[in-house]
Order: C-alpha cells, then structure tokens, then sequence
C-alpha cells in the first residue's frame, strides 16, 4: 500500500478519524496535528518539527520513544505466538509477567488479572469487589467510595468512580453506589492554614464519613490515586494514606490504589503505593507497565480475595479477549528489563528535584499560583491573582485553555496538558529518561507562553 501524502492524510483524518475527547470542529480552519515518528524525549510531526513531549504521550512512555529492542520483542513474539486468550489457557509471556509484578509489587499482591487498558483494570477492580464480598458472605457490600474531580477511567463502571461531573452527564444513569469525597488539593483548602498534616487527616476522616453516611457494611471499596491526575497532581499529605488504610481495615473495606499513571517510575518506584508508604489490597496498572509500545493493563490482588476462588467450582466471572496478549506481555517484560538495565527508578529519584527547581522558578510569574507534584508528575496551577487565589471563570477559562496556551504551547514545541478539570493548570509527565536539558527547556518554554498568556488575560 503507498503511503499517504500530508494532504491525503488531512482528508482522510476529517472524513474517517474519530478522536478521543476531541471537538472535532475545532479542526475546520487549521491542520490536525500527525505525530510521524519520536525519537528519545522527543516526537515529529509530519512537517518534521520536533516537539518535546512534556506528557509522555498520555503518562505512559517511560522509557522514551524509539526504542527499537521493544519493538523487537513485539516482532519475535507475534512470529511465535500471536495470540492466544487466557480464558482457561495460559501462555508463557502472561505467565512469566505475572510472576515478575507479582514480584515487585508490596506487600502480598501476588496475583495478577490482566486487562488491555485502565478502564479495564478499574473497572475490573469494582466487579471483584463485588463479587468477593457476596463470596464471602456479605452481599450488601457494593459501594465504592472515591475522590472529587479524580479521573478512573471511561467505561461505565470506571467512569461511575471518577468524580469529573462534566465527563458523567450524559452518560447518566450510571451504575449506583458510587459516593465521592473530597480530594487533597492544599491550595484550595484555606480554612486549614499551613498545617498540611491537619488537612491531611481531615481528607482522611472524610472517608471515614462518607463510609459511616452510607452504612459500613454497605461499603465494597476505597478508590484512590497515588498523587491525583485531574485537577492537576494533588500530593497524599503527610500521614493521610496511613490514616485511610485504618479506616478502611476499621471498616471492612477494601483499599484500591488506582495507579494507572503513577506506577512504573513515574514517582521513582515501581509502585506509588510504596513511594508512600501503605498496603493496598488491589492495585491498577496500564501506561507505563510496556510504555506504551503494546496496550496492556492489570489488576494486582492480594492473595486474601484470591482465596475464595481457589475452592470448588468457584470462578472470577469476567474476562477480556485480548487481556494478557502474548506480544504485550512479551513488550512489558522488555521494557522492564529497560527500567532494571538503565535504573530508572534511580534516575527519577536522583534528578526529580532538578526538574521540580525549574518548574518551582515560574512561580515569580504573575499567572502561576501553585507548582505541585512528585517524581515527573506536576501541574502548575493558573490564576488570576495570586494573592487571593482567585481563579478564571469558565469563558476566561475557555480562553486561556483552549484558543490560547493549547495551540500555543503545541507551536512552541511543547507536548503537555492545559486542562480545567477543576481549576485551570497544566500538567507535566515527561519521559524518565529526560534530564537537566530537557527540564530547562521545559521551563522556557512555559516561561515564554505564560508569560504571553498574561498579557492576554
């Protein structure tokens, strides 16, 4: 087949392609971008200008882009074994996997149901929730409880858990149970003053409430993020995850550390849950587990809700065709011996502080009110005022997010994230392989566009 040329891939991309999240119409008076290739921290467009990717494609290429022993590993594997489904079946790349997580995950995690996506795993989560505790003798327990403005997925379960309203409305009904919290966002918690561990254990006790509000023994699951995406990367407090798994082992409830974007380096360890300090009994994995290369997710259990399926005739009663595909797990496994070879992990926890000191100076920007985050996972939030906090309303929003900083960023050469999802930020998640060049250029980047940005405002 010939390839196309930049004018047929234009048409055929406004005639054919569907785009997630996209307005489509915002194409009709300029060219949708066409990513053509990447190359270590960076990708090119089909004009052949290059671009820094500040988001690792969507939180998930770890190990940067290019890498051809990834690429390899997919080709021989698919030339051995393409597919086979691991309904009542297994095959050696799934097995040996879940072996090697089950080995890095904390605590007794050692079970591992894989899924292609993190909707899936998510959503994979509540079921076995679910059907654990009617195993068990406790039918009642179906409600999950999870974050305000926390994003866990777009499949109906997952998106029931997320706490965005604006991406629920017109899905709804959506399925019941699904009782939402508030988050830890700092900066917009004035009535706790600097005490950031008060705040902490007051998010904490939240939970707490909203389980005591819907009666215990109705309560399935907490849902959490390690440091939460939407709203723009809101850090655990000092001692709030300590203080959420008692109150979840006071309770009966079951722990979920949803770790779709904080897993695999992206806070410097290969689980969140350990950068932290607390023992999940599930958690959920995607992204960065093959960096993108192959879609593959996962679902890590503690041998505690395992148990009751090991007996008789009993059996987890969901599955996924294509979970656990031979040629994703044989790119998953590549790419961790990447993470081992190179020390990643090392190199995030070795070169995070540089990266939050570049991202820390825009604060004498009169637009940036807080730079928050961990690892190679900030958001700057944007106001109007810096001494009140005050924030744009939602046309100012508009503006600035997406007829502005947007395509604006993109021209200068910067893949990140402008977002409202709660109050305006950009957000960063760079490669793990990027360094104190690639930070720096970051940071001017951001430096010349906000700046540019307030003499809109």
């Amino acid at each position: 087949m010939t390839a196309m040329t930049n004018d047929e891939l234009q048409a055929a991309a406004r005639r054919h392609l569907w785009m997630h999240f996209t307005r489509l119409a915002s194409y009709d008076d300029h060219q949708i971008p066409v990513v053509v290739r990447g190359e270590g921290a960076y990708v090119y467009d089909q004009h052949g200008k290059r671009y820094l990717d500040g988001l690792s494609g969507l939180f998930t290429v770890q190990v940067g882009h290019g890498r051809t022993e990834l690429a390899e590993a997919a080709a021989a594997q698919a030339a051995k074994l393409a597919y086979f489904p691991l309904w009542s079946y297994a095959h050696p790349t799934a097995i040996e996997l879940a072996d090697r997580l089950a080995g890095l995950a904390p605590g007794d995690l050692d079970r591992v149901f894989f899924t292609t996506g993190g909707s899936e795993a998510v959503e994979s989560a509540w079921k076995l929730a679910r059907q654990y505790f009617k195993t068990v003798g406790e039918p009642q327990r179906s409600k999950v409880v999870s974050r305000d403005i926390a994003y866990h997925g777009t499949t109906m379960g997952a998106l029931s858990i997320t706490g965005v309203p604006d991406l629920k409305t017109m899905f709804e009904p959506l399925v019941p149970g699904a009782v939402k919290v508030p988050n830890t966002n700092f900066y917009r918690a004035p009535e706790h003053g600097d005490d950031l561990a008060a705040f902490g254990v007051w998010a904490a006790d939240e939970i707490e409430r909203a389980i005591l509000r819907e009666g215990p023994s109705t309560v399935a699951a907490v849902f959490l993020e390690p440091v939460q995406n939407s709203g723009g990367c809101f850090t655990p407090p000092p001692g709030y995850f300590a203080r959420v798994r008692e109150i979840c082992d006071r309770h009966g409830v079951l722990l979920v550390s949803d770790e779709v974007i904080c897993a695999f380096g992206r806070l410097g360890h290969y689980f969140a849950a350990d950068r932290y300090g607390y023992q999940p009994d599930m958690i959920t994995v995607a992204k960065g587990l093959t960096s993108g290369y192959s879609p593959l997710g996962a679902l890590l259990v503690s041998e505690r809700l395992v148990a009751p399926f090991l007996e008789g005739s009993r059996s987890f009663l969901h599955g996924i065709t294509f979970a656990g595909h031979p040629v994703s797990s044989a790119v998953a496994l590549a790419n961790l011996d990447i993470f081992e070879r190179e020390d990643l992990l090392g190199h995030v926890r070795a070169t995070e502080g540089a990266f939050r000191a570049e991202l820390e100076a825009l604060r004498d920007l009169p637009i940036v009110g807080d730079v928050r985050g961990d690892g190679f996972f900030y958001g700057i939030e944007l106001v109007k005022d810096k001494d009140t906090r005050e924030s744009f309303d939602d046309d100012e929003s508009e503006r600035l997010l997406r007829r502005f900083l947007s395509p604006r960023l993109f021209e200068a050469g910067l893949v990140c994230r402008a977002d409202d999802r709660g109050d305006p930020v950009i957000q960063l998640a760079p490669p793990l392989v990027c360094g104190e060049e690639q930070f720096a250029e970051i940071s001017s980047i951001l430096r010349t566009v906000l700046a540019e940005a307030w003499k809109q405002i």
